[in-house]
């Protein structure tokens, strides 16, 4: 197994490179928000990879951090997500975006991904849910996701939209309990 690229970056096509290392030129599938933070032309690059079998090809994909890379594993796993999705998903918003996502259950946020549907978005936060986001931030913010999940989730239950649901959220203290929270955010949301 490849994990770990380093050489000359010889060409950017995207989502396609070309890496040079000692004379072999390897080609990488990268994320967007690897590719941005690429240097010019030229230059040393070391990418974390992933290397895909299949019965057609062997793929490389290149990652700029191994949050990515782990991410891209446990995307690629669920059924009906294949790699270019993976990346589309990737590409389209940051690893805490996605992790925020599968907390707070917001299928919206994923459906405008291209090449996400309401379904692959369902099935991305059903199969996700527990699994992605366990690792990032800080250790006390589980239960403030939790306690926000489900403020967001009764708010949308009684009929509001996704942004007016979250506008409410943000203006709710840090420490509100969810019945609490759910009477502020009534409260806020009224005023608008």
């Amino acid at each position: 197994m490849i994990g770990r690229l380093s050489g000359i970056l010889l060409e950017k096509n995207p989502p396609q490179l070309l890496i040079d290392c000692n004379g072999v030129g390897y080609e990488v599938g990268v994320p967007m928000s690897t590719f941005y933070n690429l240097p010019g032309l030229g230059e040393k690059v070391a990418l974390l990879t992933h290397l895909a079998i299949r019965e057609d090809a062997h793929v490389l994909y290149g990652f700029g951090t191994a949050e990515e890379r782990n991410v891209f594993k446990q995307l690629i796993k669920i059924s009906g997500v294949g790699a270019r999705t993976a990346l589309s998903i990737l590409s389209g918003m940051s690893v805490q975006d996605l992790a925020q996502a599968i907390t707070m259950q917001e299928a919206g946020r994923l459906t405008k991904v291209p090449g996400i549907g309401k379904k692959t978005a369902e099935r991305l936060l059903l199969e996700l849910k527990g699994k992605l986001g366990a690792d990032l931030g800080p250790v006390g913010s589980h239960h403030a996701s939790d306690i926000s999940g489900d403020i967001l989730n009764a708010l949308i239950a009684l009929g509001y939209s996704d942004k007016e649901a979250m506008l409410a959220l943000k203006q709710l203290p840090a420490d509100a309990s969810v019945s609490d929270g759910i009477k502020l955010a009534l409260k806020a949301l009224s005023k608008l």
